[in-house]
């Protein structure tokens, strides 16, 4: 007898990553939505399956707790709230501004003023949530060396109260990572709203927390 298992899709699973791939953390990882060890559950429940079709035993297989269907508790009518700054301060404000010097292989973190990142979903005035500048002093501009994109950074937005939010800002300096004058910039939506008036999404940009980068002490 040859036994044939096709894939199963649905609603529950997406990528299914090895236990060494979800390290990494790129597209396919972030996809495994069940965890690291999301293979070895499936690769343990198939051999079950295997046994029992080949045994001609498949009727006496538990069907297991039914999962939650999700999209029934979702909905795209419900808006996000309006976003709110702290008093006295405005959206893309340094709350926790970076050290003023790093070496090649720390961490620089950032926080700032935040806002619903929901908002730039639907308003792409900005194609990226952060970039890491290199300042160059021949021409003296700014070039952009990261961005969201890139393996070296980590966006993280911090839910508040009434509307109130934080974004935290990481660059995991890379070993090619050339010393110089370096600044972190954070960009985003912000959603207001008048009384008896539509809402609005206002686009910002953060004043930029600057540092250098060295490879020795």
């Amino acid at each position: 007898m040859t036994v044939v298992i096709s894939g199963l899709c649905n609603v529950y699973t997406h990528y299914i990553t090895t236990y060494e791939e979800y390290q990494a953390q790129r597209y396919e990882a972030a996809s495994t939505i069940y965890g690291p060890h999301t293979l070895s559950a499936y690769i343990q429940l198939y051999r079950v399956l295997a046994k029992a079709i080949a045994t001609d035993t498949v009727a006496n297989l538990s069907s297991g707790p039914k999962p939650p269907f999700f999209e029934e508790l979702m909905s795209p009518l419900i808006p996000n709230i309006v976003d709110r700054a702290p008093e006295g301060t405005t959206f893309g404000d340094v709350l926790l501004p970076a050290n003023t010097i790093y070496r090649v292989g720390e961490v620089v973190e950032v926080t700032f003023v935040g806002a619903n990142p929901k908002n730039s979903a639907e308003n792409r005035t900005h194609q990226t949530f952060l970039t890491v500048e290199k300042y160059e002093a021949t021409s003296a501009t700014w070039q952009i060396m990261h961005n969201d994109a890139s393996w070296e950074t980590r966006f993280y937005w911090h839910k508040g109260s009434l509307g109130l939010s934080n974004a935290t800002i990481q660059w995991h300096i890379p070993d090619t990572a050339q010393p110089g004058t370096y600044r972190i910039k954070y960009f985003g939506h912000s959603r207001k709203q008048d009384l008896l008036k539509p809402a609005v999404l206002l686009s910002f940009e953060s004043t930029p927390s600057v540092f250098e980068v060295t490879t020795t002490w």
